[in-house]
């Protein structure tokens, strides 16, 4: 049975005086199925081109920050009771998220439509309206977004995302960020990494300097377990390569899980199960 839903599109801004606008993230409602979320964007390597001197990093804080806050929301809508009512539209949840102004961040005007899949149908509104014209590395087939997408599925569906956050490691000389992670005693990161290439030199040498990005942090003060998420070649041809990319990756020096996407629902199980039991203490 089809659900109806309204969406809306953020758009960066860069200059109110001239209107240019690039669309940077897609919120989605549906009031039938109490169902509210948002995807942004992680990368700004396409808005630098257009908009030279932006602020990446601020930007990058921002798109964090807008998701999650959708993200609790949506949580909120299945979780709790709505003793001020449920919200007319997805313009209501976005303006409680980030109101209307002059700002570089504006919310386009609300579409709707009728789906089976919310979650599916959102990120199928982000890639056509914010990720189409994406230029990728020829090497690369599917992002590590897009792996990570399908672990985030399983996550959002036992309500954990509102507890991952983004966390820098480091050391002295160097240091590691990871999106999403979690603490308890220690830092538990969760780490997508796409090995969907079209070579198997390309599989290695992402193998070998994540190997090299996780050494180069091992003495943090900061303890961490890293969780690698992993996306497998679509080519038959190249299954052999991925296996001994997941030799390399089992060389880190830290503690680490390797989880496959065949696997991705066991783990964001468990996964969820952990964090539920600890905030329930």
């Amino acid at each position: 049975m089809k659900t109806p839903y309204n969406y809306t599109v953020l758009r960066y801004v860069h200059d109110t005086t001239t209107g240019e606008f690039v669309n940077v993230g897609v919120a989605i409602y549906s009031r039938e199925s109490r169902y509210a979320s948002a995807l942004c964007r992680s990368t700004f390597g396409r808005l630098s081109k257009i908009f030279p001197g932006m602020d990446g990093e601020v930007f990058k804080g921002l798109m964090r920050h807008i998701q999650s806050r959708f993200e609790e929301r949506g949580d909120a809508l299945k979780t709790e009771l709505p003793l001020e009512g449920l919200p007319d539209s997805v313009m209501q949840i976005a303006h409680a998220v980030l109101p209307a102004d002059d700002s570089t961040l504006q919310w386009a005007p609300a579409g709707s439509g009728l789906t089976e899949d919310l979650p599916r149908t959102l990120e199928s509104i982000f890639n056509r309206m914010v990720t189409r014209y994406d230029e990728r590395p020829q090497q690369e087939r599917r992002t590590d977004d897009e792996v990570w997408r399908g672990f985030r599925r399983s996550l959002e569906s036992r309500h954990v995302l509102k507890y991952l956050q983004s966390k820098k490691i480091s050391v002295q000389d160097d240091e590691v960020e990871f999106q999403y992670a979690w603490k308890n005693g220690v830092w538990h990161c969760l780490e997508p990494v796409s090995l969907d290439l079209s070579s198997a030199d390309s599989i290695r040498d992402k193998a070998h300097r994540l190997l090299g990005q996780v050494t180069s942090v091992q003495q943090a003060k900061d303890r961490f377990k890293l969780y690698l998420l992993l996306g497998e070649p679509q080519q038959d041809g190249l299954r052999s390569a991925f296996e001994k990319a997941v030799s390399i990756l089992s060389k880190l020096p830290v503690e680490h899980q390797v989880v496959r996407e065949e696997h991705a629902d066991k783990f964001t199980e468990q996964f969820a199960r952990e964090i539920e039991a600890h905030e329930a203490k």
